[in-house]
């Protein structure tokens, strides 16, 4: 049996007998094993305060996310940066720092990016924040908190070794859409809990139709194949969908919500999690289902 093959065999493993595991020893294995509904702040409390800076981690944490996502690139010199798009235009100053548009993340250092402004373009922003690296995140949110790390670009071995190095496997949770990604983590790391996002415009060179972006079997049989404890998707989502991840010892949360009605909605349909800009929307939706 070869090594790839052996990751896979006990990634599926552990996804299947997931339900029927004993104490969850990490924080990872504890969200997952909680009862009630995930409350998962998207790239921090973004409705109040500058995606993917700081402040809106710390804000996270204050509003009690059971997880904050985040999202990554590499630089230029190999660092991990916390940055939604692909170019620096939308939510740097960089277009007005180096008067020019269209620039790359990956075509600047970190120390360039230091000076770049990340928080004045949002309406709530009070003061200049600036570009953190993925460990500076983590550093943030893992003091009270769960860090849900979304790779945009970049090799597994580089997110392997910066979790190896801080000890923090299964103390955050791992996600991504290139789920070819995904498999290379699993063989790297066979234990780290691992979330598939969906759906995709296309999936390994076969064009999806509409209907393919559904959350489907075909996905969840994929998802298992590689090891998932959970399938990340958009509102395309139906009960039979959600009961047979259920069955098949898998969560299914779902993005990025932010009316009260659609979240009632999904939480209707028995998803594991939701995902939000405001996840203090998310706790009064769950609080007032609570109330009789």
């Amino acid at each position: 049996m070869n090594r790839r093959f052996q990751a896979v065999a006990i990634g599926m493993l552990l996804t299947l007998f997931a339900p029927f595991a004993g104490k969850a020893d990490s924080p990872a294995e504890r969200l997952l094993a909680l009862k009630r509904p995930k409350v998962i702040a998207h790239r921090g409390f973004s409705a109040a305060a500058p995606e993917n800076t700081l402040p809106a981690f710390r804000l996270a944490a204050v509003a009690d996310a059971d997880l904050t996502e985040l999202d990554y690139h590499h630089t230029k010199d190999g660092e991990l940066v916390v940055i939604h798009d692909y170019t620096l235009d939308r939510t740097t100053s960089a277009t007005n720092v180096w008067g020019r548009t269209n620039l790359l993340v990956v075509d600047f250092t970190m120390e360039q990016l230091r000076v770049l402004d990340a928080g004045s373009w949002h309406p709530t922003a009070a003061t200049e924040t600036g570009l953190s690296t993925l460990a500076e995140a983590m550093d943030v949110i893992q003091r009270d908190g769960v860090t849900l790390i979304e790779r945009k670009a970049g090799a597994a071995s580089n997110c392997v070794e910066l979790i190896r190095r801080k000890k923090l496997l299964n103390h955050v949770v791992v996600q991504a859409f290139d789920w070819k990604y995904l498999e290379d983590y699993r063989r790297l790391e066979p234990t780290q809990v691992l979330g598939g996002l969906g759906p995709w415009g296309s999936y390994r060179g076969e064009k999806l139709t509409d209907a393919d972006k559904w959350l489907s079997k075909r996905w969840i049989d994929e998802a298992a194949r590689i090891g998932f404890q959970a399938v990340v998707w958009n509102k395309q989502v139906r009960r039979e969908a959600v009961e047979e991840a259920h069955r098949r010892g898998m969560q299914v949360w779902v993005y990025t919500i932010n009316d009260p009605k659609l979240a009632g909605e999904l939480l209707n349909l028995g998803v594991d999690g939701l995902i939000s800009d405001n996840p203090a929307m998310i706790w009064k939706v769950l609080a007032e289902r609570a109330t009789p």
